[in-house]
């Protein structure tokens, strides 16, 4: 893989001048250091359950410290997301026994919604840190990482699964060992779909951040200064004011960290990509680029890296053999993490007071399973009609490098707004013209999940090879055959990795889409999302428990009997 390097080497004698790109790039990083270090003090403050003193406000003064602290929240839980997704979605790739267990147990946790985590943890995480805010805000971003993670892992698990076998052989006669070829092979070739998971990933935090940091628990409820909670309070209070303000806070944030950090990180990810590297480089490398200080201290890292490769090299002899990792070891720790998993789960089902579910009989649960069947007709309509509107365009941006670079911001920007923020505006012409409200809720599950599909379709189209495209114009293809031939078999596996993922976001955006409220007016779709969404705002554990096991049952099944077949084919068959 080439190694692309912003910063050229140059004579290292002469002492360097900062410039005025030094004190620019300067201000960049420490003021991003000093907000991130303020904004994680805020997180350790007193909080007690029953005199929870954090007051939400929605004066326009206190929409930056929010915007600050739901920003931080996002980027703790996508760390962590990144780091399940390098660890267990390599393992799960690598080892068959390892797939068996972790693929079926991602798809039963990709089930259950962000209520149910939060329902099932919070209590957990306040008792772990009693008497601080540290509780909940751990509460907070564990929601956030549950609807980021499942997405990246899974995606970045195809792309390992999906190899190319002509560059993994090219590599085995390079000799590398497992963290070479991991860090130098595997995961550069998955880098394009990654980058593109994790902005898929962001937007489905920014999904879900109203449900991560307005909590409720044991009839109290909890919300944490942040974005969420003022847009919370501002449906409460059907404030549209407030609303217009926050849809502008969220503008402003998305529009900066697109800008100083997922830019850079697709213009970087394109030197892993079949398509030409874009000309046009975003303005922060383009400062970075022209430092003085900063290009010097390069210099010197990677001269310091030259050296201890050489020495390093020197030390060690042609005969001496590769350190390999003792395997009894490993499967030791692995068997102890999951009996540490096991014991801290039964001790978590061992402190639940069955005597709650009495008050759920038989009618119950036939109820469910017939909320359950409507939600699934709705949410199937959804992914067909998102498949068909956005595959033949992810497949037109994937095969046009110069429109991708234009389009992939804007698709990014919007993919990044939260469509909840647009419920209000839903709510209020549903009222107003009296339309069904079971038919014109379904439109909200599309905005929550549609990017799942076009992401990736557009990653896939972009890993097809270029001679592949060659040879469809030198035959000149209609464009029947060629969708037949090339393209849809080139990027179905990315593309049932999109439909997986949104089917998965699909569920949990039925709880917010069939469960919606402006001021005064509640509206409630037949489904099962309407109902966690009632039992969880009512506080009925006993039910909202029954709600989210029967989610979890529809979403297994439909797994294990559609996707997972499906899946599997394209991996076979499609390579």
């Amino acid at each position: 893989m080439p190694n692309i390097n912003w910063f050229s080497r140059k004579d290292l004698t002469t002492a360097p001048i900062p410039n005025t790109w030094d004190a620019l790039a300067l201000f960049i990083v420490l003021g991003g250091i000093l907000a991130l270090g303020w904004t994680a003090q805020q997180m350790l403050g007193p909080f007690s359950l029953y005199h929870h003193t954090a007051v939400i406000t929605l004066s326009p003064s206190a929409l930056p410290e929010y915007a600050l602290r739901s920003t931080l929240r996002m980027f703790i839980a996508l760390c962590f997301s990144l780091l399940f997704t390098f660890t267990i979605g390599a393992w799960a790739a690598k080892s068959r026994r390892a797939e068996r267990l972790i693929i079926p147990m991602v798809d039963l946790l990709q089930s259950i919604p962000v209520l149910g985590f939060l329902s099932l943890t919070v209590t957990g995480f306040i008792a772990l840190f009693p008497g601080k805010l540290l509780g909940p805000e751990c509460a907070a971003i564990f929601a956030i990482f549950t609807s980021q993670a499942w997405n990246m892992m899974l995606g970045f698990y195809q792309s390992l699964k999906t190899l190319p076998l002509n560059l993994s052989e090219a590599v085995r006669t390079m000799h590398l060992n497992a963290w070479q070829r991991f860090w130098r092979f595997e995961v550069p070739f998955a880098m394009p779909g990654l980058i593109w998971n994790t902005m898929l990933s962001l937007s489905a935090g920014w999904f879900f951040v109203v449900a991560s940091e307005a909590i409720s628990i044991s009839n109290h409820s909890i919300r944490l200064p942040g974005i969420g909670s003022y847009i919370a309070l501002a449906v409460e209070k059907a404030d549209q004011h407030a609303i217009a303000l926050a849809i502008a806070t969220m503008f402003t944030v998305i529009f900066l960290y697109d800008q100083l950090i997922m830019r850079p990180l697709t213009y970087w990810a394109h030197q892993f990509s079949a398509q030409d590297q874009p000309s046009k480089r975003p303005w922060v490398v383009l400062i970075f680029s022209r430092t003085r200080l900063l290009k010097r201290l390069s210099n010197l890292m990677a001269l310091f890296k030259d050296l201890k490769r050489k020495i390093h090299s020197t030390q060690r002899t042609k005969t001496t053999p590769i350190k390999r990792t003792n395997t009894s070891f490993k499967r030791i720790i692995q068997t102890m993490l999951g009996l540490m998993i096991l014991g801290y789960s039964i001790w978590g089902l061992a402190q639940v007071d069955l005597s709650l579910f009495n008050t759920v009989n038989q009618d119950d649960v036939v109820q469910t399973i017939w909320l359950g069947l409507a939600t699934t007709l709705r949410i199937s309509i959804c992914i067909v009609i998102a498949t068909l509107l956005w595959v033949p365009i992810g497949v037109w941006i994937g095969l046009r490098p110069r429109y991708a670079a234009f389009l992939q911001p804007i698709i990014q920007f919007l993919a990044a707004f939260p469509a909840n923020l647009l419920f209000p505006v839903v709510v209020m012409l549903i009222v107003k013209h009296h339309l069904n409200v079971n038919i014109w809720t379904s439109p909200l599950i599309i905005l929550g999940t549609q990017w799942y599909i076009l992401f990736n379709v557009i990653a896939g189209t972009q890993t097809l090879q270029k001679s592949m495209h060659y040879v469809a114009n030198l035959f000149q293809l209609p464009n029947i055959t060629w969708w037949r031939r090339l393209i849809l078999p080139g990027i179905f596996p990315h593309l049932m990795t999109g439909i997986i993922s949104a089917a998965g976001g699909a569920w949990n955006a039925s709880i917010i889409a069939e469960y919606v409220e402006w001021g005064p007016h509640q509206l409630v779709a037949t489904g099962l999302g309407g109902y966690i969404a009632v039992q969880y705002r009512d506080g009925d554990f006993a039910h909202l428990a029954l709600g989210i096991i029967i989610m979890c049952l529809f979403v297994l099944i439909i797994n294990r009997t559609i996707w997972a077949p499906l899946y599997h084919w394209a991996q076979k068959r499609c390579q």
